[in-house]
C-alpha cells in the first residue's frame, strides 16, 4: 500500500505540475495571395496541426502581389505564399526574405472557346490561330493576368516561343482573376490562361470550353508558389520555422496523395463556401499543377523564369537569385525528429 507521505508528495507533484503555465505557443503571420498553389498552408491551418505542434498562425489574404510585398516590408509578416518573382523582387529590394519551401509548379493552363477551341483542333497552335483569323475576320481576343502573373508569363512563352504563333493574330488583354474567370463563362474572349481552381470550374460549367495546354507544357517546371519566410522570423525561431517547414511537407502529402481530404480546408480558404468541395478536389488533382515542396527542385527553373520575363520587359535586368533559396533551412527541418 502507498504510504500516506509518499501519497502526499505524490499530490503535492502533481499539483506543481498543473500548476505550471503551458509553454506558450509561437506566432506566425502568414499573408498569401488566394491560388490553389499556397494549398499547403491553407491545409496545415485549417486542419489544427499548426495549433497542435505549438504555431499561433494568423492568415491574411491579399488579393494582390504588390499589397502582399508591401505588408512583407513593413514588417506585418513572418511568411507569404506568393509566386517566385515577387519574391525575388522583393529580395533584390533589401528586403530580409527567404524562401524555405516550394508549393507547386504551374497552376493554371490555356482554355479556349467553342470557336478557338475548332480551329486550334484542326492542326498546330500556329495554323489554329492563323486559322481562327482568316474565319473570323479578327484576331483571337486571349485573356490573362497584369504583366508579370505566372499565367501571363506562361501564355507568352507558350504563344511565341513554343507554338511560334503569329503576334498579328492574337490580341492579349490583362484582367483579374475572377475576371479571367467570368469572361471566358460569358464568351467576352476567345480563351485565356486559367488559374486552378478557375479553371477546373469553367471547364464543369460549360462543357464547349476545351483546355489546350497546362503550365508544365506552356514552360516546363515553372514555379508557382513558394513560402518566403522573413530574416528576421526565422533567425529568431529557428524551432517553429523547422516545425513549419515540416507542416508544409505534412500537408503537401496529404495533397498529393488524398486530395479530396485535403479539399474542404482549401475550400474553407478559396471558396468563400461558395464552390462545392469537390470542384477542389479535382482541382488538386488537375494536370494543371503539380504539388511539391522541395526548394531545390524550383531553384534552376526560378532562374529560367527570372530571364524570360526580362525578354517580356518586365524587369530591366533579372533580379539576383544569390541568397534567396535557404536550402539548409529545409533540410535541417526534414533531418529533426
Amino acid at each position: 500500500m502507498i504510504s500516506r507521505r509518499r501519497f502526499a508528495t505524490a499530490g503535492a507533484v502533481l499539483l506543481a505540475a498543473s500548476a505550471m503555465p503551458a509553454r506558450a505557443a509561437t506566432p506566425v503571420r502568414i499573408g498569401f495571395v488566394p491560388v490553389i498553389g499556397a494549398s499547403a498552408v491553407y491545409v496545415l491551418q485549417g486542419a489544427g496541426w499548426a495549433a497542435a505542434d505549438g504555431l499561433a498562425i494568423t492568415m491574411t489574404k491579399f488579393d494582390s502581389g504588390p499589397a502582399a510585398i508591401q505588408a512583407l516590408a513593413s514588417g506585418t509578416l513572418d511568411m507569404l505564399a506568393i509566386g517566385v518573382a515577387p519574391l525575388a523582387v522583393a529580395r533584390s529590394k533589401g528586403i530580409g526574405v527567404r524562401i524555405v519551401a516550394a508549393g507547386a509548379t504551374g497552376g493554371s493552363g490555356f482554355v479556349a472557346g467553342p470557336a478557338l477551341a475548332e480551329a486550334l483542333a484542326t492542326g498546330t497552335p500556329a495554323q489554329g490561330f492563323a486559322a481562327f483569323r482568316a474565319k473570323t475576320g479578327r484576331r483571337a481576343k486571349l485573356a490573362t493576368l497584369p504583366p508579370g502573373g505566372v499565367p501571363t508569363v506562361l501564355l507568352h512563352h507558350w504563344l511565341w516561343t513554343i507554338a511560334k504563333v503569329d503576334r498579328a493574330d492574337v490580341e492579349i488583354v490583362h484582367m483579374g482573376i475572377e475576371a479571367v474567370q467570368q469572361a471566358m463563362l460569358v464568351g467576352a474572349v476567345d480563351g485565356g490562361t486559367v488559374l486552378e481552381p478557375s479553371r477546373t470550374l469553367v471547364l464543369d460549367r460549360d462543357p464547349r470550353l476545351k483546355s489546350i495546354v497546362v503550365a508544365n507544357e506552356m514552360f516546363a517546371g515553372i514555379p508557382g508558389v513558394a513560402f518566403g519566410v522573413t530574416e528576421k522570423f526565422a533567425d529568431a525561431n529557428r524551432d517553429a520555422l523547422d516545425t513549419l517547414i515540416r507542416l508544409l511537407v505534412r500537408a503537401t502529402t496529404l495533397i498529393e496523395t488524398t486530395p479530396a481530404e485535403a479539399a474542404p480546408h482549401v475550400a474553407a480558404s478559396l471558396g468563400g463556401g461558395l464552390v462545392d468541395t469537390g470542384v477542389f478536389a479535382k482541382a488538386l488533382a488537375s494536370p494543371a499543377v503539380i504539388f511539391g515542396s522541395d526548394p531545390r527542385a524550383i531553384v534552376a527553373p526560378t532562374e529560367a523564369l527570372l530571364a524570360y520575363q526580362v525578354e517580356l520587359g518586365d524587369f530591366p535586368t533579372a533580379p539576383a537569385t544569390d541568397g534567396l533559396f535557404d536550402l539548409a533551412a529545409y533540410a535541417r527541418a526534414l533531418r529533426t525528429p
